[in-house]
C-alpha cells in the first residue's frame, strides 16, 4: 500500500504562474523521523512567476535555486524570475540537442506524425529510458547537488520545466540520501498529476484538431508522472550499483560524513 503523506500545511499557496510548487517537508524516513518543512521545495519553471508569486517565493528564505532545464527549454520558456539574494545554479540534466527534433514534433506534428513517434507504448518507453539515462549518466550533477545541500544551499528549490521528471529524479535522489521511505518518495512524485499542478502542454496548432482528445491521449504519457517511470530510475540504481548505498558512495561520491550533514540540514531531530 502506498505510504500516506502527512497533511501539507494550509499555507501552501496556489501560485498563479508557477506550476507544481510544493514543500517536500513531512515525508517519513526509514528511522521514524521526517523531512523538515521549509528546507526543500520543488516546482516547475519560474519564468512565468507573477508579482504575487515572486513575493511569496521571496518569503521562503531560499539560498539556492537548482534549475535542471537545458538551453532549449530556456529559449522556449524564458529565464527564471530573479529573486534578490538567491543563488541560481543551472545544471542541465539533458543535452540541449537531445531530442530537439522529437519535441519539435510534439509541439508541431499532426496526428499521423504523433502516432508514428508516440503510439503503441513508444511515448512511455521513451520516458522510462530517459529516467534510466539520467540516473546513469548524470552522476556528477547529482553529486554536486547533494554536496551543495550538505554544505550551505538550504533552503533550496529544485525545478525543471514541468517539475516532475528531471526535478522529480533529483528530489528522489536527495530524499534517498537522507533515508526517506521509497513509498513516500513515490507518493510525493505522483502529486505532479494533480490537475492544478500539471504542465500546460504547448502546441503550435491549438485548433480543435491540434488539441483533440486523440492527440492529447498520445501526448499524455509525456506529461504524466507514472509509477513505472520512477521505478525505472530505482531499478537502474540497483542494476548498476547493486544497492542505494553503493550508488551514493560509489556513483555520487557521497561520504557518510556528507550524508550526516545532509540529514542535519533536512531531517527533523528525533
Amino acid at each position: 500500500m502506498t505510504q500516506q503523506l502527512p497533511q501539507v500545511p494550509s499555507t501552501e499557496p496556489e501560485l498563479s504562474g508557477v506550476r507544481n510548487f510544493r514543500d517536500v517537508g513531512g515525508l517519513p524516513t526509514v528511522d521514524g523521523r521526517r523531512v523538515r518543512y521549509g528546507r526543500l521545495f520543488r516546482s516547475g519553471h519560474l519564468a512565468n512567476a507573477t508579482a504575487g508569486d515572486t513575493a511569496f517565493l521571496s518569503t521562503l528564505g531560499l539560498h539556492t535555486i537548482f534549475d535542471f532545464r537545458n538551453a532549449a527549454d530556456q529559449r522556449l520558456e524564458g529565464p527564471d524570475v530573479e529573486l534578490a539574494g538567491v543563488r541560481n545554479v543551472n545544471l542541465p540534466l539533458t543535452d540541449p540537442a537531445d531530442g530537439a527534433q522529437f519535441w519539435k514534433m510534439v509541439r508541431e506534428g499532426n496526428l499521423d506524425e504523433l502516432k508514428s513517434i508516440l503510439a503503441d507504448g513508444k511515448a512511455a518507453g521513451r520516458m522510462s529510458a530517459s529516467y534510466r539515462a539520467i540516473v546513469k549518466q548524470r552522476t556528477a550533477e547529482h553529486s554536486r547537488v547533494l554536496h551543495a545541500l550538505a554544505e550551505d544551499s538550504v533552503p533550496a528549490l529544485m525545478h525543471c520545466a514541468a517539475g516532475k521528471d528531471r526535478a522529480g529524479i533529483s528530489i528522489a535522489v536527495s530524499l534517498l540520501a537522507v533515508g526517506v521511505e521509497r513509498e513516500a518518495i513515490e507518493a510525493d512524485y505522483l502529486k505532479s498529476n494533480d490537475p492544478h499542478r500539471r504542465y500546460l502542454v504547448r502546441r503550435s496548432d491549438n485548433s480543435p484538431a491540434g488539441m483533440s482528445p486523440e492527440v492529447m491521449e498520445l501526448l499524455s504519457p509525456l506529461f504524466d508522472a507514472r509509477t513505472e517511470y520512477l521505478a525505472a530510475a530505482f531499478e537502474t540504481i540497483e542494476q548498476t550499483w547493486g544497492t542505494t548505498e553503493r550508488y551514493l558512495t560509489e556513483g555520487l561520491k557521497v561520504t557518510p560524513e556528507t550524508r550526516e550533514r545532509l540529514r542535519e540540514r533536512l531531517i527533523d531531530e528525533a
